[in-house]
């Protein structure tokens, strides 16, 4: 009668409760630690916790309450959560569970129960909501349950309305740039362009002063300021602007000042700009056009009014989408194409006199090529595509029968001898039939010590003849799961083993797994056209580079060549073997690629017209 009374009180004013929740505004950490706090009070419980699923799938505590005290043991029903974590996300379903402490009797009824809630969001399960309940009726934890699903739903409004409000802002983000692009494309010349630009993002970002620069060598030269048709350059507003904005394209990073202790960058050129005109908060972003710096953003504001994180994000995206716009406008506004050809010609007629300086030009640089193709010597190549082979490798079976649980790799990873997990097989059984073995191996120990104090030596031995007993076969589920983490006993690359889509399918034991191929004996095999095998011989030396890394050359010296040609997309070609003369980890087995033989040096008219020449002969026998 106590407990049912208890229960039909409830909390004081459920409904405040609930209210405060929906119109929480803080952060999460903190929302977590209220809506822990109003479960409690709403479902009766005496204590709670969230658990989510973490790397690995190990359980992480994200709040507790009421919070434990520094370094303070964690109870046994946050352990006993913790384990039962894995089923209940499997499940989806709620689950009740006994509490056991360590100071009741061996078959007392629990005093307390563990109710255990699934956290879903996005359409899974991502973690568990965990409660104490002291109760042992049946109707008293099925209330307190039904109480406790129904506050579930609180966490996903809030994480509902969090995406929402980050939603409106990357809208309002992304509208802000797109209207500075729509002033911008106003304009047809880049001095008005430039005047639009700065006016634009001084208005949306409420901005004292804002000042557009253009990279010109080395240095910046301002070419636009808000709210502002013309200045004098000799000014030193103008001097301070334009060394900050160098400062920001000399380290090619956004610079803030005031600058937080743990910028990576120098804000000395901003802090004069806001000590001398301010005091003002400064944000200089450089304008990316590709790899390009065309110019630099300066933005003041008042220093009261420092840039948030919102703005920085929303400038950062109008400068990266007005970036080329900018530019393109500041290079066609000034036809740097006829200037450069003027020049160009300038410097011609004063070479070889002022009459036909283009036909002379082109006579010179005509003659130039020709004679450094016939004299001038580079390295001949042989180039071929390649593919790389493995020496050795390792094949690695399934120790004893049983369910896939978890694939950590694919084909391709490379793994480190005795330290990568390659997968997980399910132990769930094991660990079951472990549990069962441990309580009757307690039972027989305990029988064992009832006939010693009763000084019945038979009973005692055959009781602990048992218990012995059932602790080898508690070993030998040891070794069995020792084993359900499958590693490699050498060091490379996982070649054959796409087990993912076999997840939670059954293996028997020596069934293979994975076959993992070592790194450090790797060779390559060349395909080389039968017109230019004759070309190589063993011994040469050249460079090879994959599809997956064209930028990372490594050497390698021809070892054999094979005497059989094959026929492959219908060209016989020959394998050459290589080996690497440097150890790279930069290859796996099956990688592609290109190699180049160096065959010698020759004349660059020899190596570009030998293919033309040598199908000449092939035509007109000469």
């Amino acid at each position: 009668m106590t407990q049912h009374a208890h229960i039909n009180a409830g909390p004081a004013n459920p409904a405040a409760i609930v209210d405060e929740l929906v119109g929480f505004q803080g952060p999460p950490e903190e929302f977590l630690r209220r809506l822990l706090s109003a479960q409690c009070q709403l479902g009766l419980a005496e204590a709670g916790s969230v658990l989510r699923t973490g790397e690995g799938g190990r359980p992480e505590v994200l709040a507790v309450h009421p919070e434990p005290a520094q370094g303070a043991t964690a109870p046994v029903w946050l352990a006993q959560a913790a384990e039962a974590m894995t089923s209940v996300v499997e499940s989806g379903q709620t689950a009740v569970l006994p509490v056991h402490s360590t100071e009741e009797l061996y078959g007392q009824n629990a005093s307390q129960h563990l109710v255990i809630l699934p956290l879903r969001g996005g359409g899974q399960v991502r973690g568990i909501s965990a409660f104490v309940l002291s109760h042992n009726d049946t109707t008293v934890l099925d209330q307190c349950r039904e109480r406790l699903e129904l506050t579930v739903t609180l966490l996903s409004l809030y994480e509902m309305r969090l995406s929402l409000q980050r939603r409106q802002g990357d809208l309002d983000v992304f509208a802000g740039a797109m209207s500075v692009c729509a002033a911008i494309n106003e304009h047809q010349r880049f001095k008005a362009a430039a005047i639009a630009f700065c006016n634009e993002i001084a208005n949306r970002w409420h901005a004292e002063r804002v000042s557009l620069g253009i990279q010109r060598g080395a240095y910046i030269k301002l070419q636009a300021m808000s709210q502002t048709e013309q200045f004098n350059r000799k000014m030193q507003l103008v001097q301070d602007i334009e060394s900050a904005m160098e400062e920001c394209m000399d380290q090619q990073i956004e610079v803030i000042h005031p600058a937080p202790p743990e910028a990576p960058y120098i804000a000395r050129a901003s802090a004069r700009l806001s000590d001398k005109h301010g005091p003002i908060s400064v944000c200089s972003l450089p304008l990316r056009r590709g790899d390009e710096t065309v110019g630099v953003l300066t933005v003041e504001r008042p220093a009261d009014r420092p840039l948030n994180l919102r703005d920085a994000e929303g400038l950062r995206l109008t400068c990266n989408l007005c970036a080329a716009l900018i530019g393109n406008l500041h290079d066609t506004d000034r036809w740097i194409g006829a200037k450069l050809a003027a020049t160009a010609k300038r410097a011609g007629a004063a070479l070889v006199g002022p009459r036909h300086t283009w036909a002379k030009l082109t006579a010179v640089g005509v003659s130039a090529v020709l004679i450094f193709l016939v004299f001038a010597k580079g390295t001949y190549k042989v180039d071929a595509p390649f593919i790389v082979e493995a020496q050795q490798g390792r094949v690695i079976s399934a120790p004893f029968d049983g369910y896939i649980k978890q694939v950590n790799v694919d084909p391709g990873d490379k793994v480190v001898a005795g330290q990568t997990v390659l997968a997980q097989l399910e132990t769930a059984e094991l660990r079951l039939r472990r549990a069962s073995l441990t309580a009757e191996q307690q039972r027989f120990l305990k029988e064992a010590d009832l006939a010693r104090r009763e000084n019945k030596v038979v009973e005692v031995q055959i009781a602990q003849h048992q218990a012995d007993k059932v602790e080898a076969d508690i070993e030998e589920i040891d070794y069995w799961l020792s084993r359900a983490d499958i590693v490699s006993e050498v060091s490379g690359v996982v070649v054959e083993g796409d087990l993912k889509r076999r997840e939670g399918q059954v293996l028997s034991k020596g069934d293979v797994m994975f076959e993992v191929a070592q790194l450090d004996d790797l060779r390559a095999r060349l395909e080389v056209s039968e017109d230019r095998i004759a070309d190589i011989n063993e011994g040469m030396t050249g460079d090879m580079a994959t599809a997956a890394q064209p930028g990372v050359y490594l050497r390698f010296e021809v070892e054999r060549i094979e005497p059989m040609a094959q026929v492959k997309e219908q060209k016989n070609v020959f394998g050459v073997r290589v080996r690497l003369l440097e150890p790279s980890d930069k290859l796996s087995p099956g990688m592609a690629g290109v190699a180049k033989i160096d065959a010698g040096k020759r004349s660059y008219a020899w190596i570009w017209s030998r293919q033309a020449v040598n199908w000449l002969r092939m035509k007109l026998w000469f």
